[in-house]
């Protein structure tokens, strides 16, 4: 039997969810644990065991320790079920949570049992490479890194990439890792264009995911490819598929999105909830469609009835993703200020927003929302221009900080607005401190 503290040290060289340094908020918990359950656990799923292992971890974090237990155990199932085999080396990150959650409850003979575990899996499945972990270990860590924190989805890459080193055949960690920087560099035409080869490569070795299919001919429109039909092709498959964030549905309808086909991404996403009206994945990417359907509509106002579904579908997403909802509840601020008699109500829910306890990215957000409003809406450029300097002013580099200092510059480089000299020296002052 190991002493306290050797038992304490061997705990901390593990390595599983409790040892990577995962300690967001609890708010950050909550909207990671909304989305995870979007991912969707049909069997054969190849992440299935991943995806119980960060449940569970993340259910501990918010103090359900039976819970965590619960799929801590549904990993061990599932791991054993996906695999065909008892044992291997894929279930070391699995026992290594197993040993902590135990610890921490004070049930220190089975945290030692399960230590035991870990041991002899290392010991009869050591790594390919001397001084290297298992691949079946950096494959779950970068799976985890990359939907824990998308501040850390290049170094997931590279968990990737080391393990796809030691393992080729494994083409889900290929593609995974293709995804992850393809998401990484979304706003970027440039970066993309340097990991091109990777994603043509991806697509050969991994022909039947939809979700990387949809991805790459969202890009492919980007660079000025004419893809409609592909598209339309792409949603028949789509739509026989089990419904999950990895079926390709939401980037299918970005992909019509890039076409300006709002119609058909609204048609398509309605066809599937006809299949799965519970579904609150598609739910989601349903308001989002009506969104862009209203807000970028060449046939003038639409009707009544397209703005009742949009603002009842995006009232339900936030009703059942309450701690995930921000981006939601400026979507519902957009929708009514461009509905008839409708902006007083998105006046009150950016108020609302704006006197809430947010952390300085998530205000970054509201404040772009809030003076693409005053600017879109209102027709005021003086407070859009305010609310744009607060966004660019927070540190945080984001596509909404980015967004508003390239309103900035326009309207600086226009040269006719009586605000252009304070704008530049706003400028100015900004790039002063990022370059100290």
């Amino acid at each position: 039997m190991m002493s306290a503290a050797q038992s304490q040290s061997t705990l901390d060289a593990l390595e599983c969810h409790f040892t990577w340094g995962l300690n967001p908020k609890k708010e950050k918990m909550l909207r990671l644990k909304g989305k995870l359950e979007y991912i969707g656990t049909e069997e054969g799923n190849c992440w299935l065991g991943h995806i119980y292992n960060l449940q569970g971890f993340i259910q501990y974090k918010l103090g359900s320790f039976e819970e965590a237990q619960r799929l801590f155990s549904r990993a061990t199932e599932a791991l054993h079920q996906l695999r065909n085999t008892e044992e291997g080396p894929w279930l070391v990150v699995n026992y290594g949570n197993l040993a902590w959650l135990h610890h921490h409850l004070g049930e220190e003979d089975k945290s030692q049992d399960y230590l035991s575990k870990v041991e002899a899996l290392i010991q009869k499945y050591p790594s390919p490479l001397q001084d290297e972990l298992h691949p079946e270990i950096l494959a779950e860590k970068a799976w985890t890194l990359m939907n824990f924190d998308k501040d850390r989805k290049l170094l997931a890459a590279d968990y990737f990439q080391r393990a796809i080193r030691m393992k080729p055949d494994m083409v889900q960690w290929q593609t995974s890792r293709v995804v992850g920087l393809m998401s990484v560099h979304k706003h970027s035409d440039t970066d993309l264009k340097a990991i091109l080869e990777e994603i043509r490569m991806a697509r050969e070795k991994d022909p039947e995911n939809l979700y990387l299919a949809a991805r790459d001919l969202h890009q492919r429109v980007r660079r000025g490819e004419q893809l409609e039909d592909e598209a339309y092709e792409l949603a028949k498959k789509i739509l026989i598929n089990p419904v999950s964030s990895y079926s390709g549905m939401k980037p299918l309808v970005w992909l019509y999105r890039e076409l300006k086909l709002y119609d058909d991404a609204v048609d398509v996403v309605e066809e599937a909830l006809k299949k799965h009206p519970d579904e609150p994945y598609l739910k989601r990417c349903a308001a989002l469609c009506y969104k862009w359907k209203i807000i970028y509509s060449k046939d003038g106002r639409p009707n009544r009835k397209i703005f009742d579904r949009a603002i009842s579908l995006t009232e339900e997403v936030i009703s059942l993703s309450p701690h995930s909802s921000l981006s939601k509840k400026i979507d519902l601020a957009t929708l009514h200020a461009k509905s008839v008699r409708g902006l007083m109500t998105a006046d009150q829910i950016y108020k609302e927003l704006l006197k809430a306890d947010l952390d300085p990215t998530q205000k970054q957000l509201i404040y772009n929302g809030y003076a693409r409003y005053w600017f879109s809406d209102r027709n005021d450029r003086q407070k859009s221009i305010r609310y744009n300097m607060k966004a660019a002013e927070i540190p945080h580099q984001g596509f909404h900080r980015q967004n508003s200092i390239k309103a900035l510059q326009k309207i600086a480089e226009q040269g006719r607005h009586r605000m252009c000299g304070e704008i530049q020296k706003f400028l100015a002052n900004l790039q002063d401190s990022e370059s100290e």
